[in-house]
Formats: structure tokens, sequence, C-alpha cells
């Protein structure tokens, strides 16, 4: 079986050049840390309740259990070869440790747009996969230049993790593997639920689009004559069952080890889908979970094309972040719909062998094991909800000329919106990358403050004028700016509260700041946000994470804003159409209320 293979930041190449001069994430101090969470606190509190937390957060900053544990956390940070003092635990507690099936609780996906020049399914996967080498290509020879924020430089670690890479499952915790890319130059097909081996490099060349594109539709001809136990939907399941199941599966023949081992070793897997999505909706479903059945959902990378020539792809979250495959999918789909791609030679040679079938053996209990996941399956996917707004009325170059943020204009029209519909406010994530430092990921920007509570009530009381109303809209992106550039920083709260709560000994007591109700609150995401743009998306998402919750990805286009709104459905009566209905008010108001303003105070001629 394969076992997982460490990584190592490597200064070799263009793409790891800035490597060796990254800052290692801060560990911030207690006097800054302390005062920002309790800003973050007051507007999810009362006056009584804020009182008592601030006493309780006050004592621990002043307390000697408060210094020990902030000078652990320094200790840690300064370790000899340590990269990152969170990487580890952030690792384990938010990806490899946690249980729940990866999809759809931790997956994300995108929506391409279409593809004018390829209506054939398999042609246009073709032009994805050339498309996809050509990046993995320079992944490969680390000629692929490094990430910049303007003139800053971001963390490459995670590019190891992109190609040839999977998440395999164990109790307690998930491992990653990854396979050396100039060894493994095949991909994994998927069609009607089985797997395929399709090896891209014959006689040492490269094949063209035509050849792939030939490979593929003998895929589909013979996929699509025969039936196959979905094996595949194993990967959808709960992390311990699946790790079980694994090994059942593993152990019911020698063959099953051959065949998990080409299959995870692939440098992506390529999803053909039969089915054929029209609206939006189906779109993100078809990309966020499909049939569960037609995936691997370990492996980092899925393209998936449909039968009517729709695509999109996901990505498994534990080793990368959305920054790395936003970058290799708004490559793949500039390449393509721009035609681009270098699709080589029009010419199929004669000699291709036959793409390869990835058999597994199925003994009863492990045909048992598949029926039972595809029924938990449906179950979940059967309890979520999902509307997509698009909203066509303005974009990002609206939302400038009217001088704000785009990103802040957009959460503040979120927070408007559940205002709307819950006549409160309740805590919000919203993900902030910390790629500046040596392997840093995210940390969260709270996005409701005073002044986002303020906006909110000044927007629906109609007794305020326009121009208090701009004032209030206008203060409460500025701090919502202020604190995601602090996050960018690696000067956030949440991270900083973990690694003071994961520093605590076995025996020792929990300080009072944690046991105190207002910091569960504050962590209980009722929405889970995060923006992720590219002018060749169709929109993105992701699930809620908790079940009173919203999972709100948003799509910021140059004339368009794109959210999609999952949640479940559930006792708690959450609605996405509706969410998605004042979200769509908020920011039509949001805008008119802006341009009056800017009216009223021109100038009179």
């Amino acid at each position: 079986m394969p076992s997982p293979q460490p990584q190592k930041t490597t200064s070799v190449g263009k793409l790891f050049e800035f490597q060796s001069q990254l800052p290692k994430l801060p560990v911030p101090a207690l006097s800054e840390t302390l005062p920002k969470y309790l800003s973050t606190l007051e507007p999810l509190l009362s006056k009584d309740e804020f009182a008592q937390t601030k006493n309780l957060v006050e004592k621990f900053g002043q307390s000697s259990q408060g210094q020990e544990l902030q000078r652990r956390l320094e200790a840690r940070a300064a370790e000899p070869g340590r990269a990152n003092w969170l990487e580890e635990w952030w690792n384990d507690l938010s990806y490899m440790g946690y249980r729940d099936p990866v999809t759809p609780y931790v997956s994300y996906f995108y929506t391409y747009k279409d593809d004018k020049l390829r209506r054939k399914p398999t042609q246009r996967a073709a032009a994805i996969v050339r498309a996809a080498w050509a990046f993995r290509a320079q992944v490969a020879s680390r000629e692929l230049a490094p990430e910049m924020a303007r003139t800053t430089p971001l963390c490459s670690y995670s590019y190891n993790y992109m190609f040839n890479a999977t998440r395999i499952p164990k109790r307690p915790s998930d491992v990653e593997a990854t396979y050396d890319l100039g060894a493994n130059q095949h991909i994994t097909v998927a069609r009607n639920n089985q797997f395929f081996t399709l090896e891209l490099v014959h006689d040492g060349q490269l094949l063209s689009a035509a050849e792939i594109e030939s490979q593929l539709d003998r895929i589909v001809e013979r996929a699509d004559s025969t039936a196959a136990v979905p094996v595949g939907v194993l990967t959808s399941d709960n992390r311990d069952l699946w790790a079980d199941n694994y090994e059942l599966l593993a152990q019911a023949s020698p063959q099953n080890a051959q065949t998990l081992e080409k299959l995870q070793s692939s440098a992506f897997l390529l999803c053909l889908d039969d089915t054929k999505p029209v609206t939006r909706e189906e779109c993100h479903r078809t990309y966020w979970h499909g049939n569960g059945s037609n995936r691997w959902f370990d492996k980092s990378l899925q393209f998936i094309v449909c039968d009517n020539a729709k695509a999109g792809f996901l990505g498994e979250h534990s080793s990368m972040d959305g920054t790395p495959t936003c970058r290799l999918n708004d490559y793949v789909l500039d390449q393509t719909l721009n035609n681009k791609v270098d699709l080589g030679s029009t010419n199929v040679r004669a000699d291709l062998s036959e793409p390869e079938a990835l058999r597994f053996v199925t003994p009863p209990t492990v045909v048992r094991a598949i029926e039972q996941a595809a029924g938990r399956f449906s179950k979940v996917v059967g309890q979520h909800q999902l509307r997509v707004l698009q909203y066509e009325a303005f974009g990002k170059d609206e939302i400038k000329k009217l001088g704000f943020s785009p990103d802040g204009f957009v959460q503040m029209a979120i927070q408007l919106g559940y205002y709307k519909m819950y006549g409160t406010s309740r805590a919000t994530y919203e993900a902030a990358a910390t790629r500046k430092f040596l392997h840093g990921r995210t940390e969260t920007c709270r996005s409701v403050s005073n002044e986002s509570v303020a906006f909110c009530r000044a927007f629906e009381d109609n007794a305020q004028g326009v121009q208090d109303k701009l004032a209030a809209l206008q203060a409460a992106v500025k701090t919502h700016g202020a604190y995601a550039k602090a996050c960018s920083e690696g000067k956030g709260v949440d991270r900083h509260l973990l690694g003071l709560r994961l520093v605590l000994r076995a025996g020792e007591e929990k300080p009072a700041i944690f046991q105190d109700p207002a910091y569960a609150r504050s962590c209980h995401w009722n929405l889970s946000t995060s923006q992720l743009s590219s002018e060749h998306f169709e929109g993105w998402g992701f699930s809620e994470v908790v079940p009173d919750g919203y999972g709100i990805a948003y799509t910021i286009r140059k004339d368009a804003l794109i959210f999609h709104i999952a949640a479940m459905q559930n006792e708690f009566g959450l609605n996405s159409d509706h969410l998605a209905h004042y979200i769509k008010e908020a920011a039509t108001e949001m805008r008119a209320t802006v341009l009056a303003a800017k009216l009223a105070a021109a100038p009179k001629l």
C-alpha cells in the first residue's frame, strides 16, 4: 500500500526561489490579540454579557497562566526546524483528523464558463487535459513563477501536493501521499462509475489533444457498455468508516492494492459524467458532489466534464487551499477558452495501447460496504439545499467607481442580507490568506463589527438619511478592511487563541476565557464565507460549517457577483432561496444609496 512521502521545502527552481526568504508566521502579543478579540465580541453580546466577558479576558491577559501559555507558544514558534507553529495542529484539526465526509463538508468546486469552441465533451476534456498538463510541466520543472501579492511573494509549499497526490483514510487521522511526477505520467479517467488509466506519454511523446480525445472516446464506449460495482462511493463516506473499508478493500485481493496504487499515483482524475446539467444549481451540484460514485474524492484534483460539455473542477482541501488551484484552473480556462492551448498534432498514432480498466475485486463484504456508503451519501446530500445567485446589475468595476473595496462591499451585502432575514447579526467567518508566511494557510477574518451592525441598522431604519447610511457603510467597510489586513499579516484573533488552547498540558485547568460561552458563540460560524474570483468561473462553492449556518462562496467579476449559498434542511428552518433574495436586495439598496448620497452632495448648477 502507498505510504505518505514527506515533502521538504526546496529552494530549487523559480517556483521556490523566495522560500528561504519568507518570514515565519508570527505569534502576536497578548496585548494585541485580546483587545482585538473583545472588539469582535461586543457586537455579538448584550451589555451584561460583554461586561462579564471583558472581565474574564482582562484577567487572562494579566494572569500568570496567560503569560505562561503565551511563552510556550512563542517557544514552539522559535523551535529550530519548525517552519510554522500552526501547521501541524491546523492540518490535523481542520483536515486530516476531521472525520465527516470530505464531500460535501471539506472539498470545494469551481464551475467553468462554457467552451464555445468545443461542444463535444471528450474534445473539451482533451483540451483541458493538455492545458492542465502544461501547467503540471511548469510545476514539475519548478519553472512556474511563484505567486505574488503585488510585490510580496507567497509560499509555494502547497504546490508539492497539487499533482500526483492523494489523501489516504486512516484512523484517527488521515495522511497525504505524494508520488514522483516523472515516474507517474498517467491520469485516471472515471466514466459510468468505473476507472481507467490513461498514459499520457507514448514512445516518449505527449499525446496530442486528438489522441487524448480518441482514447477518451474508447473509454466512454467501453464504460457505457458495461456496469461495475461503484467503488468510488466509498470515498464519500465518514473518514473512519472509509478507513475501515479501505483496509477491507485492499485486503480483499492483491489486485485491489495494485489498483489503488495506480489510481492514487495518477496526476489527477478526469471525470466524464453522463449527466447534462443546465441550470446553475444543477451544475453546482454536479461539481460539488455528483452522483457520489463517478469520483474518487480523496484525489487532490478532479476535472469534471459532462455529456453536454459543461465542465468544472473539484478540489480536495486538506493539503492545499483555494488560491493555487484557482490559479491552475484560471490557466486551464484561459488556455482553452481563448484557444491558446497547444493541442499538438491532429494525427492519431495507430499503435496507442488501449486504456487500462482499473478493476476491483468486490466480494460480498465489500459490496455491502459500498451499498451502505451509497445510502449514507444520498442521505447527506439530500439534507442540503443550494441556491446560486447570479447578480448581474454590477460587479467589481462599479464597486470601485463607488469608492469601495469590492470584497468589503460584498461582505457588507452579505451582512445586510442576513440582517434583513433574521433581524440580527451573527458570527461570520471569512477566509483570509496568510501565504506570505512560510507554510502559511489561512486566518479568520471576523466580518461582524460594531460598525457592520450599525450599518445594518442604519440601512433598515427609514428615518436615516442617505448621507448617514453612506457614512455607516463606509465605516463598516473600512473596519472590515483593517481587520482583513491584520489577518494577512498573521495578526488575527482565532489562530492565536487556538494556539494558546493547544499548548495547555494534560491535567491543567482550562482558562476561563475558553470556558466562557461568548468564546463558543463567537466561533460558531453562522456564516462561513470566502471569495475566489476569475473571469472564467461561473461560480464556486462549498458547504456550511455548522448545522444552523450557511456556506457562502462568492465570485466578484468585473460586471457580476455570483453567490453559492448552501445550507442544511433541518430543524433550524434555514432557507438559501430567501437569503439569496435578501442579499440581492441589500446589494441593490447599497448601490442606490451611495449614488443618491453622491448626487445629493454634488454641487448644484
